[in-house]
């Protein structure tokens, strides 16, 4: 039955009152969807707008057979006690996320100031002295595809040189990131897989030297669970805040890889040696709590929560001296950056060496076999 009902319809209460939550420029990009989105994200949109208008569930669970609405009132009662400023927040950046794939009037606003040309898989913004570099394929978990990677350097070599004062990652939808997108290892080019591995390797020392190189606070907002690189970088941000149901996992020895992203310096030197090893060689996942005991994030917030706190503190650093900031900053990693470089490059040699051995095809297979059977 849901399929019978277009956006509009499903979410009729959104089209009228959409102001209140999301204000005039998501009404225009709810409006300006042309694509059904599917009933999960029309679910999801109702469920949001209802949170954020008129706070948790409070009406009466329609009868058995009233299925449409009884689907609406699930998807909101789901939603627990979700305050209304994440609410107004989530559905942002669900209505934001979607028309960006769709390549609408999103392409414009994932446009940073001074930006000549807009992003296909990052929503990027200025706004309050603070550039928000967001990883938007949402549908697939934020996980970095090739393209992916190319834009999130050129994105941080933009926010290097514009007004802002902070740079801000993070991700839509419910996770931050899951990582590198296997599919990257299915595209072989003509030069076979040994081409494969150079270009990869020297992608990825760009990429991280991006952020090595970064000279104003690096800020991570990490929204959910966080998987491979997208956890191995996050040693050379200067502050990672975590909402409590975020998880940390570097995967890499299950698929016949290694540590990159620095990680094989500054996780050590963050956690101690065998702490250290479990999360990189032996798989260990951390919960947010264990990753700030480890020292690898900052701070924990209760996800309720999450995107009120976190903001209502970086809108109050954008306001601090911006020379003072970049400077300070420029002192305290001097020192060991060039030791960075030096294991970036170490790194990344070593993984063009997995790349091509048997023994990481095989578990990249077994990999792809087991979502197969699923």
């Amino acid at each position: 039955l849901l399929m019978l009902a277009p956006v509009p319809l499903l979410c009729w209460e959104a089209g009228v009152r959409l102001a209140p939550p999301a204000g005039p420029a998501g009404h225009q990009r709810l409006s300006a969807l042309k694509k059904d989105p599917g009933n999960e994200a029309k679910l999801k949109i109702y469920a949001l707008f209802k949170q954020a208008t008129q706070g948790p569930c409070n009406t009466p669970k329609p009868g058995m057979l009233d299925f449409v609405n009884k689907a609406k009132w699930d998807s909101w009662k789901s939603l627990g006690s979700l305050s209304q400023e994440d609410a107004r927040q989530q559905y942002c950046d669900l209505v934001g996320s979607l028309a960006a794939a769709e390549g609408g009037s999103a392409q414009a606003a994932a446009q940073p100031a001074g930006s000549g040309s807009a992003y296909e898989t990052l929503l990027v913004s200025t706004e309050d002295d603070i550039t928000t570099i967001k990883m938007n394929r949402p549908t697939k978990y934020n996980a970095i595809t090739t393209e992916m990677y190319s834009e999130i350097i050129r994105a941080l070599e933009q926010a290097a040189k514009d007004q802002s004062v902070l740079t801000v990652f993070t991700g839509a939808g419910d996770y931050y990131c899951s990582g590198n997108d296997l599919t990257n290892f299915t595209r072989i080019p003509e030069g076979g897989i040994q081409q494969m591995a150079r270009d990869g390797g020297e992608l990825l020392r760009k990429y991280i030297k991006a952020y090595i190189d970064f000279p104003k606070p690096l800020v991570a907002v990490v929204n959910g669970p966080a998987v491979g690189v997208s956890v191995t970088v996050l040693g050379l941000f200067d502050l990672v805040y975590a909402t409590e149901r975020a998880t940390f996992h570097t995967p890499f020895s299950l698929l016949g890889q290694s540590p990159e992203g620095c990680s094989s310096y500054t996780f050590p030197k963050m956690m101690g040696v065998a702490k250290a090893s479990e999360v990189l060689l032996f798989n260990q996942k951390l919960t947010a709590a264990q990753a700030c005991q480890q020292g690898l994030v900052t701070e924990v917030f209760p996800d309720s929560s999450f995107q009120a706190e976190v903001w209502t503190r970086l809108k109050a650093y954008a306001k601090l001296p911006p020379n003072s900031l970049a400077l300070s900053k420029q002192l305290i990693r001097s020192v060991e950056r060039q030791k960075l470089h030096e294991v970036n490059d170490a790194e990344v040699e070593r993984l063009v060496e997995r790349w091509l051995s048997d023994e990481c095809m095989n578990a990249v297979m077994g990999f792809f076999q087991s979502k197969a059977k699923l």
